[in-house]
């Protein structure tokens, strides 16, 4: 019975991975689109292609969704299971909610959101300690960091090539995005895929089917084509509101989105193992491009929806969670 619910959790959780690459495509290539810099299929295969390497090259982002999160030690296997299960459901949940609207949430902070809601309600230990450090602080610094970064790194660039023949000046950019929109994806598998790898590591570990922390090779693989695959399929609603609804790009502002933005996932991946969220990173980045045109190009507006979803994700994806897990608890025993 047991192996039947891994089993099935480990088919959610990919499925989860899977809706994370098509909620989440738009991160990487909305700017390269919308400026022409590359066509909507060929941004995507991008994507779809960055996202499977940057999945396969670390597990620091998994050790902390594993293991920084919550403290299964002190819950059976039973209800271990059922609490993954619940917080990868909540985290689902709400994905396909802001997906619908056309609002670009972070599904890293629904899955985080998820599991703490379902460790609350099943009366698990929540690592406060690291939900602050590696999610909270980040979280408020990431999208800072990305709108400082992007509007410095714009004001140099208009400086840079001032005197610049503008249609010369215009195509070089557009190649250099071909390069930026492979770094936001590289990025972006770096970040997400890793967390749904610690998730089913997680599970396999409260199972005990694994005596320690470690994440398989299966689970690499399975994960990063489930992204991979989500990411080929596409995020047109996300894309239209990210690409064109926030703050209408050019070749020079995309590039400098997208250098900043994947210039922040890589070092919080790399140094800092912290799980942040490539929408909260790629927007600001987008915003901060903008703001150096003038701040009312930047629709502010749009912009203040995007933040209310961002600030609903955690507490709603632990709602979703804390009830998926109550329902599946009566029903499983």
């Amino acid at each position: 019975m047991q192996t039947a619910g891994l089993v099935v959790l480990i088919i959610v959780a990919l499925g989860f991975d899977y809706t994370n690459g098509f909620h989440d495509a738009a991160n990487a290539i909305a700017t390269s689109v919308s400026t022409r810099a590359l066509t909507p299929r060929a941004a995507l295969i991008l994507a779809a292609t960055f996202n499977l390497v940057g999945s396969l090259v670390s597990t620091k982002i998994a050790s902390t969704v594993g293991k920084g999160i919550i403290d299964v030690s002190k819950v059976t296997s039973h209800e271990g299971l059922v609490l993954v299960f619940a917080a990868v459901v909540g985290a689902i949940t709400w994905n396909l909610i802001t997906w619908y609207f056309g609002l670009p949430s972070s599904s890293s902070h629904a899955l985080i959101g998820g599991l703490v809601g379902a460790a609350l309600a099943s009366h698990g230990s929540v690592q406060w300690h690291g939900v602050l450090q590696k999610v909270i602080i980040p979280m408020v610094l990431s999208p800072l960091v990305g709108f400082t970064g992007a509007l410095l790194f714009m004001l140099l660039l208009l400086w840079a090539f001032r005197k610049g023949n503008p249609r010369r000046v215009n195509q070089g950019f557009k190649y250099g995005q071909w390069v930026s929109a492979a770094a936001m994806s590289y990025g972006h598998g770096l970040q997400d895929a890793q967390k749904t790898m610690g998730v089913i590591t997680l599970a396999l570990v409260v199972t005990h089917h694994l005596g320690s922390f470690v994440v398989p090779l299966w689970v690499k693989l399975a994960c990063a084509l489930a992204i991979a695959l989500g990411t080929y399929s596409g995020g047109w609603r996300i894309m239209r509101t990210l690409g064109r609804r926030v703050f209408k790009l050019d070749n020079a502002s995309g590039f400098a989105a997208q250098t900043i933005a994947s210039g922040v996932l890589m070092t919080t991946a790399y140094v800092y193992a912290a799980p942040i969220s490539t929408t909260h990173v790629i927007t600001s980045s987008v915003m901060g491009a903008g703001a150096t045109r003038k701040f009312s190009a930047v629709r502010w507006g749009v912009a203040g929806n995007i933040l209310a979803a961002w600030v609903l994700t955690l507490p709603m994806a632990g709602l979703v969670a804390a009830a998926v897990y109550e329902v599946a608890h009566l029903l499983v025993g």
